[in-house]
């Protein structure tokens, strides 16, 4: 999909890419092979010719930061495709008060069929935390950029997260899927254990709070929480690009060719 997006030309919006789609540029490659497009200048169809010329090679070095910052934000589910398997689903909890009264308790992090649970006093610092980051290309989450992503920066300062961000949260809404990460896991059918069901984010400051009091199994039932939060993010990012590639996609496009600089290196 990426290799299919037009929006990061200037002057391009998505009713102009809809319509070179229509025309059949369906992507960089068919647009730049045609002399002339209609409703294009000659100047402009150079000047976008050098643009997706760049593109192309930023796409094949694997520099898709190149991308992030001339893309907007509800487009960052456009880089799910090529970043698969550099991907990093992350979920936080917390003590439930703001950044500036309380503090991070616990980071879910799952990639490639592993997750780590970062726990505050333990294993989480700002050192690891960015360490596991910095392996990832694409960060996915549920409404991270309104919460987790803010709260991360408030309690880390010196966290870098320069990568696209995919929030499921916005994507879902222009899907016309409403609610939380669980009634709309729900609404697609994805499903939790028994014992981790109807339980919700105050549940998990409760348990924090119980395990910090020296309930030892709280701190089980927490991390259990934490890592459905996170691993089912897998299935519902899978679910909600196919329905937006269906319907802010083209009419038909395959799955982008992977970078081999993209390919993971790290163990699984």
């Amino acid at each position: 999909m990426l290799t299919s997006t037009f929006v990061l030309l200037q002057g391009i919006g998505p009713a102009t890419e809809r319509r070179l789609w229509q025309e059949g540029l369906l992507d960089w490659q068919s647009f730049l092979k045609q002399p002339r497009v209609a409703g294009f200048s000659p100047d402009r169809k150079s000047w976008y010719d050098r643009e997706l010329t760049l593109a192309q090679s930023q796409f094949d070095a694997g520099q898709l930061n190149f991308f992030a910052s001339r893309l907007e934000s509800r487009d960052h589910w456009r880089f799910y495709e090529p970043c698969r398997s550099r991907t990093v689903y992350l979920d936080i909890e917390t003590t439930g008060a703001s950044p500036h009264n309380g503090d991070v308790t616990v980071v879910g992090l799952h990639r490639n069929g592993r997750t780590i649970s970062l726990v505050r006093g333990e294993t989480l610092t700002s050192d690891r935390l960015q360490a596991e980051l910095d392996q990832c290309e694409l960060l996915v989450t549920f409404f991270g950029s309104g919460f987790d992503v803010p709260y991360l920066r408030a309690k880390f300062p010196r966290l870098q997260l320069p990568m696209p961000h995919f929030d499921l949260c916005f994507a879902a809404r222009r899907l016309g899927l409403r609610g939380g990460l669980k009634h709309i896991e729900q609404e697609v059918g994805i499903e939790r254990e028994s014992a981790l069901r109807g339980l919700d984010g105050w549940d998990a400051v409760r348990l924090w709070s119980r395990w910090r009091r020296g309930d030892c199994t709280a701190l089980d039932l927490l991390l259990a929480y934490n890592a459905a939060d996170t691993e089912n993010l897998v299935p519902l990012t899978a679910f909600v690009y196919k329905e937006m590639l269906s319907r802010f996609g083209p009419p038909s496009v395959g799955p982008s060719p992977i970078p081999m600089s993209l390919h993971p290196t790290f163990p699984r």
